[in-house]
């Protein structure tokens, strides 16, 4: 059995992310339409959120300048979203306590407890393995 299951989808940390946070970097994210993480960028910005890609080539998507770090966002992010392999993964929620984000969030399938661990150790929410789409709608089922 998996260590951290049952704390990486905690309802308070994903109602923090959910309801007051309002930048979201999302990790992973290009102009390709067909990715989930397009997907749900555009889901995020219909809820009002701004959205910031993270992508080496910094592609400008649904109207929102891109970076190619974190580290290079010129403003306070509150969540990174991770959209990335499961062994890639961690860097990222090490680099959003870096840059002082108010949470992280590992998409489904995302899964790296020794990530969640180091972050929620540190003071940061986490949630991981979920994703804004399948909260929100649990929430309205």
């Amino acid at each position: 059995m998996r260590k951290g299951v049952v704390n990486w989808q905690d309802p308070a940390n994903v109602s923090l992310m959910l309801d007051d946070c309002t930048v979201w970097a999302v990790v992973g994210l290009s102009g390709d339409e067909s990715r989930t993480a397009f997907e749900i960028a555009s889901l995020l910005q219909e809820r009002g959120k701004k959205i910031v890609p993270i992508h080496p080539e910094a592609p400008v998507v649904l109207g929102e300048q891109g970076y190619p770090t974190l580290a290079e966002v010129p403003f306070p992010v509150d969540v990174v979203d991770v959209f990335r392999r499961s062994d890639e993964a961690g860097q990222f929620a090490d680099q959003a306590r870096e840059i002082g984000a108010r949470g992280v969030w590992f998409q489904l399938g995302v899964i790296d407890e020794d990530a969640f661990e180091r972050t929620t150790e540190a003071g940061v929410p986490m949630v991981m393995d979920t994703c804004p789409a399948i909260e929100w709608h649990r929430r309205t089922a």
